[in-house]
């Protein structure tokens, strides 16, 4: 039996091991066992795919292999057959992140396969792969890999940590960047290119970071946006900056001027992508509707695991997919129009002012819940979710200091903290659309224009919402939908 069929034959046998507590209603999570980055992103013959980071076996990383999803509206997916194992020498020990392209009517993935180098793992080498499918389920590797070797690692680039491939076409040519570091303690791209995905060349270190960037970049994504280059990072154990960048690792953006000839991108100034906990290894993807779509891994590596680590035999989601949108130098991000198909069971209230907590006549633990804040003579303000007799989740505004405050320390059995970031009011007002899956909590702040994403792991009875102001405020207008996609 071939380690794909070893795979799909456990998870079949297994799956219904699963403790459901924390089971995800409208996010995307592995059939069985352990889930990391999103790989593979994109829209093949009208269909979404995507593909992650799976470890089939057991709820901890082990040697990669990748899951693989599809979907109609990007909300409710449906498995397909794993599309990769680690069985060739060239990536024996994990097929490990990369992405995904069109051609010649097949689907392409361009893949980094790990190979350890000692005995124990902690020494190793990475390399770059192809494999290929005709109807988009089934692949097969190109029996020439790995078609970017270590040969090809530039001087001035690090031997060991050569990875994470995003391939997309200009022109003539195929190109994909790669996460690096310059050995010395700072995070770097690598811009390669090729006229058939099977022959590369090197063209140049595409754009570098400092000492306070993370001593290197994984999962970077390259692309133009209203006519500016975009470039995203995963910046691993990048310095914190006041209330921004505070989790292990962060995810980090740049706008500024591309030359794809030439390699050269031209560093604008540095921004997180999401200012919560939970956020990582984002993968973008252009859909036949013109829409930059993003979607992460909604974890944190170093963080606890809570359904790891009492044997509930699954671990890792992703995100809601969200839209990019520029806005002068800076990105928003908007969750996709599509979630609004499955809001069922509405309640609203309008105009009414609240100085204290007030709670609202609806209780669910799946939700979206819409709010625009009037900001009055309150100094603080805001809601509490997964509400119960000790537990809470606090996302709130402090007037005195311009900051939204994510909390949750109070959350449940999970990992606690606070992290803030600075927001002004518009017109005296804030909008915030909040999504709650049983156990995530995304923020969606003055229309996108910033994001909070942390993962809470409350008791099943705290269902209730609330609002809150010290000093009065008014809300303006509150809506509130479950969202519904399982059966």
């Amino acid at each position: 039996m071939n380690k794909l069929d070893e795979a799909e034959k456990y998870i079949k046998a297994n799956k219904e091991r699963l403790n459901k507590q924390y089971r995800l209603e409208y996010h995307l999570m592995g059939e069985y066992g352990w889930i990391n980055d999103p790989n593979g992103f994109i829209q093949y013959k009208g269909k979404y795919h995507l593909f992650y980071q799976h470890y089939p076996f057991d709820a901890v990383w082990g040697p990669m292999h990748w899951g693989h999803a599809i979907s109609e509206d990007l909300i409710k997916w449906h498995y397909a057959p794993l599309a990769l194992a680690p069985d060739e020498e060239y990536d024996k020990d994990g097929c490990f992140s990369g992405s995904a392209i069109e051609k010649d009517d097949k689907l392409y993935l361009v893949y980094t396969g790990n190979i350890h180098t000692g005995a124990d793992g902690g020494e190793y080498k990475q390399v770059q792969n192809l494999a290929y499918s005709e109807d988009g389920v089934h692949f097969k590797k190109y029996d020439k890999n790995p078609v970017i070797g270590q040969e090809q690692i530039p001087e001035r680039a690090s031997k060991r940590d050569f990875r994470d491939p995003k391939v997309f076409k200009k022109g003539q040519y195929y190109y994909v960047v790669l996460g690096s570091n310059d050995g010395m303690g700072n995070g770097q791209v690598l811009l390669y290119r090729s006229l058939d995905l099977k022959q590369w060349e090197f063209v140049n270190i595409l754009a570098k970071g400092d000492e306070t960037m993370g001593y290197n970049w994984e999962c970077p994504d390259l692309f133009e946006l209203d006519g500016k280059g975009v470039l995203i990072v995963s910046a691993q154990h990048m310095k914190a900056r006041g209330n921004d960048f505070n989790n292990p690792n962060s995810v980090i953006y740049f706008i500024g001027d591309l030359d794809i000839e030439k390699g050269v991108f031209q560093l604008g100034d540095c921004h997180a992508v999401d200012y919560g906990f939970d956020f990582y290894a984002p993968q973008t993807t252009l859909d036949k509707l013109g829409r930059r779509l993003i979607v992460a891994w909604m974890d944190m590596w170093e963080m606890p695991m809570p359904t790891q680590e009492r044997g509930h035999n699954w671990a890792g989601a992703m995100t809601l997919p969200r839209e990019i949108v520029r806005v002068g130098d800076r990105l928003y991000f908007k969750p996709i129009e599509e979630i609004k198909n499955y809001r069922k069971n509405h309640y609203h209230l309008r105009n009414i002012k609240i100085n204290g907590e007030k709670y609202l006549d609806t209780i669910s633990e799946c939700y979206e819940l819409e709010i625009e804040f009037d900001a009055g003579e309150a100094r603080e303000f805001g809601v509490k979710v997964r509400k119960g007799k000790e537990e809470e989740t606090i996302l709130c505004y402090s007037r005195d200091e311009s900051l939204f405050i994510f909390n949750r320390d109070k959350s449940g059995i999970g990992p606690k903290g606070e992290r803030k970031t600075n927001i002004a009011l518009k017109n005296n007002k804030l909008k915030l659309r909040i999504f709650v899956d049983r156990c995530s909590v995304e923020v969606f702040i003055n229309d996108g224009e910033k994001t909070m994403t942390g993962r809470i792991y409350p008791g099943k009875e705290s269902l209730n919402i609330s609002v809150f102001s010290k000093g009065e405020c008014s809300i303006t207008r509150l809506d509130k939908w479950d969202i519904a996609v399982l059966p």
